[in-house]
């Protein structure tokens, strides 16, 4: 398992949103190792305070039957501050 191209992923829901190269590839690294399927897409996060930029950050993606595992286990790995909870 590992990453694939979005429109390979079924059903997918987005699980954590990156702002920094570093923690984008702890996770990575976590899905990869944990043995999931994952898609990674760039998105606008928000616009920088000073200079009001957009920001862009890495969007990870599963699928909806492993976000609450990957959700939880990634809070457990000390990820937790990027974890995006569930929409309803």
């Amino acid at each position: 398992m590992a990453r694939i191209e979005p429109e390979e992923l079924r059903h997918p829901e987005l699980i954590f949103i990156s702002g920094t190269l570093r923690m984008a590839k702890r996770v990575e690294e976590w899905l990869t190792t944990a043995g999931v399927d994952y898609a990674v897409q760039v998105e606008p996060i928000g616009r920088s305070i000073l200079f009001r930029t957009l920001r862009m950050g890495a969007a990870f993606y599963v699928t909806s039957a492993q976000a609450a595992y990957c959700r939880h286990e990634l809070t457990v790995a000390g990820l937790g501050r990027g974890v995006v909870e569930e929409q309803e």
